[in-house]
């Protein structure tokens, strides 16, 4: 697609980006531009085949994990988390969001797999970073994007078990340490790391190739650099192709750890809007844990504490469903999410499109950036390509 080529490329010629990937698929149709330098040194040219570090788009993997053992049997969505984790089982609440951590009552009952698959089970960030909960939560629930300031999962674990729940579980949704919870929930159920069983029964079977949570060094050629934005709004490095991902982590963060390509994640994409089903005409998932993966479980009253982050949307699980058409690219029904890498995919099941865009420049906030809406809005309504729009 000339404009989306056009527009990536206008993003990285004024130096906000050093490149991009973008894709929009519709059916059998691929639209794909690869824009830009790997990095700023402009060592090697940026191809549609470059590895990324994709951050929270690591969620919606997760949960389609945690739906698989759902779908097997082997988790019941009602079932108490404390079955798996038992560092959970007898949590303690917060008597108001305000309240100091030591003011707290039992909570009202347990938390369930179906509280962590929708980001409700009262750990997460809400939208006021201040209050003392959270505040102690950040001691734990640290930077995703940062891998190795994490300790091996039984540790942290042990540490998140000591910060009381910000609300009783099923209240409010809460952001990012649910799916933290999902993915060691994944290696307790089976027994098994989470690199490895993301690898046998999610990604060989999407053919996602280049999907995991460190990139060998026969591939970081591919590997991209990570930058952030300084308080100068200088772009500095956080990470480069030999740096955090180099090796494989203590914990492989079920939030936010895994690097892929677009392509990769085009096929999980591809795999959710034909209802569970591989490329191949494998099952991977039912069509009613993706409906479930898919649908909004909030209210406006659940929303209440992390509006911040869902500006008006619901969330499905491991990512947000559009309810309301308050932007150009909003569909009621489209689902994704952004990765605070410079990443975004979304789906939307009303035009069968999946959309991707991945940067190498860090969000360090909920808002989204500029190069990002004029992505989207190259591409709307529906991610079905129509023209830029004016500016």
């Amino acid at each position: 697609m000339a404009d989306l080529r056009g527009v990536l490329q206008t993003w990285v010629d004024n130096g906000s980006l050093p490149g991009a990937v973008g894709l929009v698929a519709h059916g059998d149709r691929v639209e794909a531009a690869a824009v830009g330098w790997m990095d700023l040194e402009r060592s090697a040219p940026m191809a549609r085949d470059s590895i990324f570090r994709i951050a929270s788009l690591t969620k919606p993997v997760t949960a389609a994990a945690v739906m698989l053992l759902v779908d097997e049997g082997r988790v019941g969505l009602h079932d108490p988390v404390a079955r798996w984790l038992p560092e959970l089982a007898e949590p303690v609440v917060v008597r108001t969001p305000a309240s100091p951590v030591e003011d707290v009552v039992p909570a009202a009952r347990a938390i369930t797999v179906f509280d962590l698959l929708t980001s409700c089970a009262g750990y997460g960030f809400p939208s006021d970073f201040t209050l003392p909960a959270v505040r102690l939560l950040a001691t734990v629930q640290k930077d995703g994007r940062e891998p190795a300031s994490f300790p091996p999962a039984d540790v942290w674990l042990a540490e998140l078990a000591r910060v009381p729940l910000l609300s009783q579980p099923g209240e409010f949704w809460l952001y990012d340490t649910c799916s933290t919870l999902q993915g060691v929930l994944v290696e307790r159920a089976t027994g098994r790391p989470l690199p490895d069983f993301l690898a046998e029964r999610v990604f060989a079977p999407l053919g996602m190739v280049d999907s995991a949570f460190d990139v060998p060094a026969a591939k970081r050629q591919r590997f991209t650099s990570h930058y952030r934005v300084d308080s100068t709004g200088r772009l500095t490095l956080a990470d480069g192709p030999d740096g955090q991902w180099s090796t494989p982590p203590a914990f492989p963060l079920g939030s936010a750890g895994l690097t892929g390509t677009a392509d990769d994640w085009l096929a999980f994409g591809r795999m959710l809007l034909a209802g569970g089903e591989t490329a191949d005409g494998r099952r991977l998932l039912s069509p009613e844990a993706v409906r479930l993966i898919t649908s909004d479980h909030t209210t406006p009253a659940r929303r209440e504490l992390g509006e911040l982050f869902l500006e008006g949307q619901g969330w499905g699980m491991g990512g947000s469903v559009d309810i309301v058409r308050t932007e150009p690219w909003h569909v009621p029904g489209r689902y994704g999410w952004v990765g605070g890498t410079g990443t975004a995919a979304h789906i939307v099941p009303a035009t069968g499109t999946v959309a991707i865009l991945f940067t190498q420049v860090g969000l360090d906030g909920p808002t989204t950036p500029e190069w990002m809406r004029d992505v989207w809005c190259s591409a709307s309504p529906g991610f079905v390509p129509v023209g830029r729009l004016a500016r």
